[in-house]
């Protein structure tokens, strides 16, 4: 049963791949200028506090950021919600303008999103994708996403490996078993769920002619919960699915979570995302950490995180795009991941980021 399930799955991937070829053929080829991974040194980027749907996206925000770290960003990433039913074509046209790779977190999620963390799915689960009911959506998406003239960044369905978005995996199945509990790889219920709604999204969208998008699949660092149905390659589409792999990384963000030290949140996860697939490019597609209101504790993780990432210990790291926002959580306590939380902070970040190393504007090839 477990061989027939396996062949059944290659065989719907077989037949959404052919199907996206026969029908880009029937559009008009574009040619799209492309990134260029950096062979030497890493891209820098960031989230600058865009608002409540994190697509609050303006021009003056992204320059004052710059002032601020004294240094371009080659990235910006900004939220893009599936409750707005839209291509964020002003938002990745400003990133364009200001110079800047745009990065979507392209979320299959509806308003109001702070209320939606832990609560499961809503209109928008993985199901109702697979029955064909936000195809009009993701058509439309996809054919505006191919009037951009350059590529840029999607990553569909984030932290997946984690409770606390609706597209997580613990709410559609979790850990069960698909088929022989004796078969490698074994197959678990919300994994594939997931990866069966990242294929059909993505083979929709190239099939509308839309090869101008770089996919990334971003997991959190650490799966939550810990369990091997969890971890990172359950729920990996497949390399024909992804162009970057790509992982939150966060230091402490809540008060009563403890401090922990830059280079073990990226060690073991880097491995995890390396052993995924030998070529891939690797980014930092949110970083950060919270002010512990003690002295230099912040200041000191980003010259750690810095000095880590420049040692080229990590040769396949080529991007990093810092989380900068601040925000109330529940208990009123507030988490300011904002770089100038503190003077110390601001200079470690200034001077880590200030390094040749990291690259402040995109490199393009026609």
């Amino acid at each position: 049963m477990q061989t027939a399930l396996r062949l059944a799955t290659n065989h719907r991937e077989i037949c959404g791949l052919i199907l996206s070829l026969l029908l880009v053929t029937t559009v008009q080829a574009i040619n799209y200028d492309k990134l260029v991974v950096p062979e030497h040194g890493a891209y820098t980027g960031a989230y600058v506090d865009f608002g409540d749907g994190e697509d609050h996206v303006t021009l003056e925000a992204m320059e004052d950021f710059e002032k601020l770290v004294k240094k371009h960003q080659a990235i910006i990433g900004f939220g893009s919600f599936w409750a707005r039913q839209q291509f964020p074509t002003e938002q990745v046209n400003l990133v364009r303008s200001y110079g800047a790779v745009p990065l979507l977190y392209w979320s299959p999620w509806d308003a109001p999103f702070d209320n939606g963390q832990e609560h499961g799915p809503d209109k928008f689960a993985l199901d109702n994708i697979l029955k064909g009911t936000w195809d009009h959506y993701i058509d439309t998406w996809a054919d505006e996403a191919k009037k951009i003239p350059t590529q840029f960044f999607v990553a569909f369905g984030c932290e997946m490996n984690g409770t606390w978005f609706p597209w997580s995996g613990c709410f559609y199945g979790k850990g069960k078993i698909l088929g022989d509990k004796k078969a490698n790889p074994i197959l678990y219920a919300g994994p594939e769920k997931y990866k069966q709604a990242y294929r059909y999204v993505v083979d929709r969208v190239r099939a509308r002619g839309a090869s101008n998008i770089l996919w990334v699949f971003h997991v959190n660092n650490y799966s939550y919960p810990s369990a091997k149905w969890n971890l990172a390659a359950a729920y990996y589409p497949g390399s024909n699915y992804v162009d970057w792999l790509g992982m939150s990384l966060y230091g402490k963000q809540f008060a009563k979570e403890d401090w922990d030290l830059f280079e073990p949140l990226l060690e073991w996860p880097y491995k995890e995302l390396c052993s995924l697939d030998p070529n891939k490019p690797i980014m930092l597609a949110e970083w950060g950490v919270a002010e512990p209101h003690e002295r230099d504790l912040k200041g000191s993780w980003f010259r750690d995180a810095f000095q880590v990432m420049n040692e080229k210990k990590y040769p396949r790291l080529k991007a990093a795009i810092i989380w900068h926002e601040r925000w109330e959580n529940a208990d009123g306590t507030f988490s300011n991941l904002r770089i100038n939380s503190s003077q110390l902070s601001l200079k470690a970040y200034q001077d880590g980021v200030a390094l040749s190393y990291w690259i402040d504007r995109p490199v393009w090839k026609k």
